[in-house]
């Protein structure tokens, strides 16, 4: 598109500012390669380690383009700080989302397909939406470089992930252990603690009795689990609660079943929780896991991988589904006698955070990285990190105190293989040389493999796939082409800035610091933003599962993208949460148009013939450089701590309340040249065209579109993106009380016209006070006084 880049301006007949305009200033910014990175450019390095979106399904929402947009703010601000900036741009492309959508989009189920067709629907449903997702990206302003965009599903990236997981298996950090795992029914697959939320479901209560071997009396246990019964391994009473002394160490009898377990006292059970007597199952719980492991009792299982029961749960529940099951022992209970009451309660309960499905507790065979014994260390290295803000240091650290070892295997297709064969004759791991993409479940191991234990040249592959943390944990690495370009990593590694959201503290920044750390001896960066998450109009967290996702792309078209991310820079402060609402978003748009129009003011005036400095200038044009230079000030500090909601209300103030209704009212008539010397005319034009450009570049991270357009239409060559802040300077820190006088001023003369009828246009009887006197010419002017 042929832009007029001396008259953008005046290109347009528009009363403000559009989408359409902002295309024009897309296609104009495009040329530029701002997104780029020169490494011999001599400016001072920053990179950002930027989150890669994962494509999961339509629409992109709302609150995932606010994050990435004030992500793209941090990019700009580093590069008009003198910057030259790493910003590179990836998408996520492995795990169950894009699995669960392309079995919900072609019909069908993932286990019934075959594997190779199943990860061909799965590339075509994720090259769909990823579209998607950049057409977003970039039309929003996100100033990536997006002809170097990675993808975590490529062959490269797979190859680095596989490669940094035989380095890990060489130092001993990898194991295969066979334990109780955080299963999810739904998704098929083990998931680690950290993909697990907790929510107070309302459910039963159900008091139960037990015989006591030998004796007459029995024991009443309480339980929100009674389809466990048959998995109850011991019986804990509290040591204290005088109810059960006398029946610590004797043995109870299983209702149904008729096996016996002991009945031990242990601090875990509490006297005031049911009727104070607990049953440890196998497994009701991670606490039951505890106790099981504590005190050495065996294990029974009575659920599957697929949510059934077993045969071991007896005839009368074998191949019901849990929920079933827990209503037939109920009823068997009750036949029996057993049933003592049933309350109603609210339990807290494990969830899987994509399927939101209740989680069990099932052994298996899988992968671990041994975390645990590292987090000491982990807690110690994010000291030198800077956190912003500082408050979400503590969601990483109330994490690495309860962190266990982290399951890295994955029991799903779509995801980066994990590159191990075995030995079919004595079952020992065999893994291959790094440098090539491996995929195991259906190609053999390199030619000459041999099994280091016996010798065996017969290997069978795993089928399992890594968590998905397992590659964007080295997303650092990655970009700065850790172990592929050694002079390109040793000047990038480490990266300035890690940007992310407070939902993967958890995982992909505990998991990155780990990881990074291990395979480097380095933190991966020196500071950590940490944004909020976005909420609906109610107040609820935007997801998918929950159905209040808004689709950014219909907002932006009908109020512009900057407006979008005008309204997500100044909706909350640092790292909190960030509530929707599109009547700031239409106030955002409305702020922006009045910039649009004090911007086409300003330009009627054309450039002033000579700049005039500072000491030359009338006392009102003094006064609106000074309030412009704090403003710089004011603005800077906030971009230098990353914090945009003080940079964009700071602008918004500045241009609201004191440049657009009082300073240029106040001088309009003086750069009309109305009765004044053509010296003062061009003090005013001088002060007007200073102010402005001050304006669009402090405005440029935040609003691009807009900021690009005034530069340009102001005269101005090239990007207003590839230029710096303005440098701070001088002024008097008693210009805003001025200025707030003149404000005060203008609104008794306004009130002054109201009570007496009169236009804002006509003339009035008007004491100038002394303490506005140097500014008497422009308010005579400006108000049509007559003293």
């Amino acid at each position: 598109m042929d832009i007029k880049t001396n008259n953008q301006l005046g290109s347009s007949d528009s009363k403000g500012w559009t989408r359409a305009m902002e295309k024009e200033m897309l296609d104009y910014s495009a040329k530029f390669k701002i997104g780029s990175f020169n490494q011999q450019e001599k400016k001072p390095f920053f990179g950002i380690d930027t989150p890669p979106p994962y494509p999961s399904g339509k629409p992109w929402h709302l609150g995932a383009a606010a994050h990435y947009s004030k992500i793209d703010m941090i990019a700009r601000t580093a590069r008009m700080l003198g910057n030259k900036v790493l910003f590179p741009v990836g998408m996520d492309r492995n795990g169950l989302p894009v699995e669960r959508y392309t079995e919900k989009k072609n019909n069908i189920r993932m286990r019934d397909t075959e594997r190779g067709k199943f990860l061909e629907l799965c590339r075509s449903a994720l090259d769909e939406l990823e579209s998607e997702m950049i057409d977003i990206l970039e039309g929003m302003g996100f100033s990536a470089d997006f002809d170097h965009i990675y993808r975590t599903d490529n062959p490269e990236y797979r190859a680095f992930t596989q490669a940094t997981f035989i380095e890990q298996w060489k130092k001993g950090t990898v194991y295969i252990g066979k334990r109780p795992s955080n299963y999810c029914i739904d998704c098929g697959t083990t998931i680690a603690d950290a993909e697990i939320e907790y929510k107070d479901i309302d459910t039963n209560l159900v008091y139960f009795k037990f015989d006591i071997k030998g004796s007459s009396d029995k024991i009443t246990i309480a339980s929100t689990r009674p389809e466990l019964l048959g998995a109850c391994q011991a019986i804990l009473v509290n040591p204290d609660d005088d109810r059960y002394k006398k029946l610590a160490g004797k043995s109870a009898v299983v209702p149904l079943y008729g096996n016996e377990v002991p009945i031990i006292a242990h601090p875990y059970a509490k006297p005031e929780f049911g009727s104070g007597a607990v049953m440890i199952c196998s497994y009701g719980d991670y606490s039951d896991a505890a106790i099981i492991r504590e005190l050495n009792l065996g294990e029974k299982i009575l659920i599957d991988t697929h949510g059934n029961m077993l045969e071991s749960a007896g005839n009368e529940l074998k191949g019901l589904k849990v929920k079933k099951a827990r209503e037939t022992i109920i009823s068997l209970l009750k036949d029996k006698g057993l049933v003592e009451k049933i309350e109603p309660t609210s339990h807290r309960t494990p969830l899987c955070e994509r399927s939101k499905t209740p989680i069990e507790i099932i052994p298996l065979e899988e992968y671990y990285i041994n975390t645990s014994k590292f987090n000491d260390e982990i807690s110690k290295l994010s000291r030198d990190i800077e956190f912003i803000p500082e408050s979400h240091r503590q969601i990483l650290d109330n994490w690495i105190k309860v962190a266990g070892d982290w399951p890295i295997s994955r029991r799903r297709f779509y995801g980066t293989e994990i590159p191990v064969w075995y030995c079919k004759k004595c079952g020992e791991a065999y893994l291959p040389k790094p440098g090539r993409y491996y995929q195991p479940w259906k190609e053999s191991p390199p030619e000459g493999a041999k099994c280091s234990k016996c010798g065996s040249m017969d290997f069978i592959g795993d089928e399992r796939t890594f968590d998905t943390w397992m590659d964007s944990s080295v997303s650092a690495l990655y970009v700065t082409k850790f172990e592929s370009d050694d002079k390109f990593n040793k000047y990038t590694y480490p990266l300035t800035i890690r940007t992310q959201g407070t939902d993967i503290v958890r995982t992909w920044l505990y998991y990155s610091i780990y990881r990074c750390y291990l395979l480097t001896g380095r933190v991966p960066w020196s500071k950590v933003w940490i944004d909020g998450v976005g909420l609906d109009e109610h107040g609820e967290k935007m997801s998918k599962s929950k159905g209040n996702v808004i689709d950014p792309g219909p907002l932006l078209e009908k109020y512009t993208a900057d407006a979008f991310r005008f309204w997500a820079a100044s909706e909350g402060t640092p790292g909190s949460n960030f509530l929707f609402s599109e009547a700031k978003l239409a106030g955002a748009a409305k702020f922006l148009t009045k910039l649009w129009n004090v911007a086409k003011f300003i330009k009627s005036f054309g450039a002033p013939k000579n700049i005039i400095k500072y000491d030359e200038l009338l006392p009102s044009d003094k006064l609106i450089i000074d309030l412009s230079n704090q403003l710089v000030a004011e603005t800077l500090a906030s971009y230098r701590k990353f914090d945009f909601f003080s940079a964009s209300n700071k602008i918004r103030e500045f241009v609201w309340d004191v440049f657009a209704p009082n300073y240029i009212e106040l001088v309009k008539s003086r750069a009309y040249g109305e009765g004044f010397s053509e010296r003062e005319k061009e003090s005013a034009i001088s002060a007007l065209n200073l102010v402005l450009e001050k304006i669009t570049l402090l405005l440029a991270p935040i609003s691009p579109f807009l900021a690009e357009s005034i530069w340009i239409g102001t005269g101005h060559s090239g990007s207003v993106h590839l230029v710096v802040f303005p440098k701070e300077e001088t002024y008097n820190p008693d210009s805003i009380k001025i200025m707030s006088r003149i404000a005060e001023f203008n609104k008794e003369v306004w009130t002054k016209k109201k009570q007496d009828s009169l236009p804002l246009n006509s003339e009035i009887v008007f004491k100038i006070p002394e303490d506005l006197a140097e500014f008497r010419t422009d308010l005579c002017k400006m108000h049509k006084i007559k003293e």
